[in-house]
């Protein structure tokens, strides 16, 4: 499955989450760290709702980039 993953450069960190795993977050001080970070916890969170028995979520988030001139 493919999830959308939002990176968002705050004051002081990197952060990151996915729309359609709620609670699935990560923070760093670098995107690449941040990157890592949210790929461990999505790592982490499909395989806890295996070990729990449950289906992962279907994706439903899309995202699209605007031109604006």
């Amino acid at each position: 499955m493919r999830y959308a993953v939002i990176i968002e450069k705050g004051r002081f960190h990197y952060g990151a989450y996915v729309p359609d795993l709620p609670e699935c977050s990560a923070v760093g001080q670098t995107v690449e760290e941040v990157k890592s970070s949210i790929y461990a916890s999505i790592a982490s969170h499909l395989e806890g709702l295996k070990r729990e028995g449950n289906d992962f979520p279907n994706p439903k988030t899309l995202c699209e980039y605007v031109e604006v001139s």
